[in-house]
């Protein structure tokens, strides 16, 4: 099995979407789109439901072996280069993205990053919505692109988006025909909101609820993936900020903005004084790139 293709499926899988997981890869919707096909021609059966996106039951069963398979490849080529320099591998720059992090601020700055500093390897990790900002203080991050604004002497936060809230609701709801106009928080503090795992942050689960929402919904939610499953099969709503909208188009929920709800920022999260100098020109770099940016990433 070639292993590109092995790679775009999962990623395919992951995402829920062929367009995200081929800007994930930096490849084209196509090259993704075709690297899956050949995959099904050579097991000769269908591994991936096309509307929604979502692995059949052979699709299933080839996740946990991708995973496998590219994890021991990817440890393979790390070893052997390795010996073949006689040098320890550089650290790499730990970047922690929960959901779509700061919209196109996040990957801009990767880039940037990659260019300024091409010697440094950049792992990128996902985060789900426990890890508000346990993945930095465990030190499994090195910084980390997160909602909302962190306050805490353990963390430093820059502002890197401000936006309007939305909520996520399901097609068939009586909300979903004010898209365009929008609603009032009064219209949506009481919808039944995904429930969170117990040790989520309470700052993160003050902003999924606006503070005060008491209702909630059938199903648990770790990632923007579940609450977007959930709502599309009716089983409950979901909150974010307006971007969310563009990254995640999703058939069977409608995104609603809350007209007078308090924007809400998302932040690039490090570590207080954190020596590590390429931590530093990482911030530097996103901190500029938000600069530039501005309204076209939280449009």
């Amino acid at each position: 099995m070639d292993l590109r293709r092995l790679s775009s499926f999962l990623a395919v899988v992951e995402e829920g979407h062929f367009g995200r997981a081929a800007a994930r890869l930096f490849l084209s919707p196509a090259a993704v789109t075709g690297h899956v096909q050949q995959l099904e021609r050579e097991f000769g059966t269908l591994l991936l439901e096309r509307s929604p996106v979502a692995p059949t039951a052979a699709g299933r069963r080839l996740v946990s072996h991708a995973r496998t398979l590219l994890a021991a490849a990817n440890a393979a080529m790390d070893d052997v280069a390795d010996a073949a320099q006689g040098t320890a591998p550089a650290r790499p720059l730990r970047v922690g993205v929960m959901g779509h992090g700061s919209a196109e601020v996040t990957p801009a700055a990767i880039s940037a990053f990659r260019r300024a500093r091409p010697d440094v390897p950049v792992s990128l990790v996902q985060l789900t919505f426990t890890e508000h900002c346990s993945a930095l203080r465990e030190d499994r991050v090195d910084v980390a692109f997160v909602r909302p604004l962190v306050r805490s002497a353990e963390i430093e936060a820059d502002v890197l988006t401000t936006e309007q809230r939305i909520v996520a609701v399901p097609s068939a709801s009586s909300l979903a025909d004010a898209a365009h106009e929008g609603v009032r928080m009064a219209d949506v503090i009481d919808l039944p909101y995904l429930r969170l795992p117990s040790h989520t942050p309470q700052p993160f689960a003050d902003y999924l609820y606006f503070n005060e929402g008491q209702r909630r919904g059938f199903d648990y939610a770790l990632t923007p993936q579940d609450v977007l499953t959930s709502v599309a099969a009716g089983r409950g709503a979901g909150s974010g900020l307006k971007s969310f909208a563009r990254y995640y188009p999703w058939p069977g929920a409608v995104f609603v903005p809350v007209l007078d709800a308090p924007w809400a920022q998302s932040v690039l999260a490090t570590r207080a004084g954190d020596p590590n100098p390429e931590v530093r020109i990482f911030r530097a770099l996103t901190v500029a790139l938000a600069r530039e940016l501005g309204p076209a990433a939280a449009r």
